[in-house]
């Protein structure tokens, strides 16, 4: 069977709740592999919220709904403050990328309660912004940034990434509509142990099964590099 832009492979699905220093409760989902502990874990950050940015954004998606078949990774996905969808509404209202330091704080405190093992961080886009700013948590063993604008997150956050110390891997689109590949090579040019991978024909919203299947293999190909390339079919 072909893998396509629906397919759902096996997995166990649970709904999740997250806890935030500030008293809210937030909504998400936890992925794991059917019959065996998984090898590594993402925690998602979403896109931007006011834009129709969730959980549910369809990268993100497909990869709680492939990964831990295909990878044996758990896929932690969850609506930042404000945000809506089937899961249900976060409590709270958004806040431009600064109270969400405790939603992404309340991610990895699950991960690290639940034993969830080796934690990396995928930003889209706004969740980009929160990962530079907000995932320097020792637990945090690298980040994987798809489609950074780079509005929010400033120099001064690239830098303490860099001194965090821990890999980032940013995956830009040609046709980005707010940082192409050139200038995120410069930008990112602030953080010694950042690698920034331009793809040809890409968009920011990373729309087609092409190019979904080219972010999940990235992220694949660092988090669990034993499982990559993954398969079309199964």
């Amino acid at each position: 069977m072909e893998i396509r832009a629906a397919t759902v492979l096996p997995a166990r699905r649970e709904p999740i709740e997250l806890h935030t220093a500030d008293g809210l409760t937030l909504v998400g989902e936890l992925a794991q592999p059917l019959d065996r502990p998984p090898v590594a874990t993402l925690v998602t950050l979403h896109p931007l919220p006011t834009h129709g940015g969730f959980m549910d954004s369809h990268v993100y998606k497909k990869a709680a709904n492939r990964l831990p078949a295909l990878a044996d990774l758990a896929v932690l996905r969850f609506n930042t403050r404000g945000t809506s969808s089937e899961r249900g509404t976060s409590q709270g209202a958004f806040d431009g990328g600064e109270g969400e330091r405790y939603d992404v704080a309340a991610a990895l405190e699950y991960a690290e309660y639940h034993d969830l093992p080796r934690v990396w961080v995928v930003g889209w886009s706004f969740g980009t912004e929160l990962t530079l700013k907000w995932a320097h948590d020792p637990l945090v063993e690298g980040a994987i940034l798809l489609s950074p604008p780079l509005h929010r997150a400033t120099d001064a956050d690239l830098d303490a990434w860099a001194a965090f110390g821990r890999p980032l891997t940013a995956l830009v689109p040609e046709f980005d509509d707010y940082l192409r590949p050139e200038e995120a090579r410069a930008r990112f040019a602030r953080i010694p142990q950042a690698e920034v991978i331009g793809v040809d024909g890409a968009k920011h919203l990373w729309v087609g099964e092409p190019y979904v299947r080219i972010v999940l293999d990235e992220i694949v190909r660092r988090v669990n590099p034993a499982a990559s390339p993954l398969p079309t079919e199964v």
